[in-house]
């Protein structure tokens, strides 16, 4: 794959972070004040592509590695994700037991963080469901299940807009159309973002007629509605990919590209510092604005757990919580490991 590539797939996902973090800090602010703010807004108007763009971008290099073995296929598929996860939901529960045990007791608390491995926790959903995804897909291959007909039903199950409240029956049901997109149109969203550098001027007219498509049907409110919600997530999805396609490699986008490359490390750490910067602001009570608020929130998270990777990096100490341990391999680990390689969010799709 040529460096233009790397760039965009890196912007894409920067963008996506951002704006994950984004929703998490908007609404937590709005919650804790009981009052919507401008940045709702850009929230509201990201709600149909946040997620679907993120599990599109997941699945981009899947064919490159879904017929290795299994047992390397489960190790950087399975077992690297549930070591972060079990790690970062230990946690974030180390941070909110205190107001678990005063809330179920203390045999409850234990309970709810057992259920966490049934029942994602939080934030951490994304990385919970992304080894599900990606064994599911392998053994609709090796079933020889066509991709159309895996595709077709992926896109019914997210038009049934299914409504269990079990998380991940909910979320699998809707999301896995984008990632098995991602897998089976791979070669067709790289074309296209190669012709979106060669023909910028018809591509930027049509991004312009997708915000105004986007943006009508969020302000209309039926953006959620499944029969909406499907394509608008793949044209937003697409959007998205062109618009980091056009500004990769651009100086100013190096940061966000930077936190694309590290997107696992910004949506690992960034709870604390978003619950934290939260915390001080509203008790501070010296800001007013709610938009400007949740803006500094949402900065906090992005750049605080940016700042909390690089310090860990320089120190050598706590790599563990963002690089796996030799003994959490099924098979040996590599001879060569960097930190910055194991916390490349490009490890959706590591051989």
């Amino acid at each position: 794959m040529d460096q233009n590539r790397i760039n965009w797939v890196d912007t894409a996902k920067g963008i996506c972070i951002i704006f994950v973090v984004m929703m998490h800090s908007v609404l937590g602010v709005e919650k804790a004040v009981g009052e919507t703010g401008w940045m709702h807004v850009v929230v509201a108007f990201a709600a149909p592509f946040r997620m679907p763009d993120f599990f599109l971008i997941s699945g981009l290099f899947l064919a490159n590695v879904i017929d290795r073995s299994w047992l390397r296929y489960l190790d950087r598929k399975v077992v690297h994700f549930f070591y972060f996860y079990a790690l970062w939901v230990t946690i974030q529960f180390a941070f909110k037991a205190p107001g678990f045990a005063a809330e179920f007791g203390l045999a409850g608390t234990i309970k709810l963080y057992l259920m966490s491995y049934i029942d994602p926790f939080g934030t951490l959903w994304f990385i919970y469901i992304l080894p599900i995804f990606f064994v599911v897909t392998r053994l609709a291959r090796q079933a020889r299940v066509p991709m159309w007909m895996t595709g077709l039903v992926a896109a019914v199950l997210h038009l049934a807009n299914v409504h269990s409240e079990i998380l991940l029956v909910d979320e699998f049901t809707s999301r896995f159309v984008f990632f098995f997109a991602g897998y089976a149109l791979a070669p067709y969203v790289f074309r296209m973002a190669a012709w979106v550098r060669k023909d910028m001027f018809v591509a930027s007219g049509l991004l312009l007629s997708w915000v105004l498509v986007n943006g009508g049907f969020v302000w209309w409110g039926v953006a959620a509605m499944p029969v909406v919600s499907l394509p608008l997530g793949f044209a937003g999805a697409l959007a998205l990919i062109c618009i980091a396609s056009l500004l990769a490699g651009r100086w100013a986008m190096k940061p966000i590209a930077w936190l694309g490359a590290n997107s696992i490390v910004i949506y690992l750490a960034f709870f604390l510092p978003m619950a934290i910067s939260r915390i001080v602001l509203l008790k501070l009570d010296i800001i007013s604005d709610i938009g400007l608020i949740s803006l500094i929130v949402t900065a906090s998270g992005v750049i605080g757990s940016a700042l909390f990777y690089l310090i860990i990096r320089r120190l050598g100490i706590g790599t563990f919580l963002f690089q796996r341990p030799r003994w959490a391999w099924l098979e040996e680990k590599p001879a060569v490991s960097t930190l910055k390689a194991t916390t490349d969010m490009r490890l959706q799709t590591m051989n």
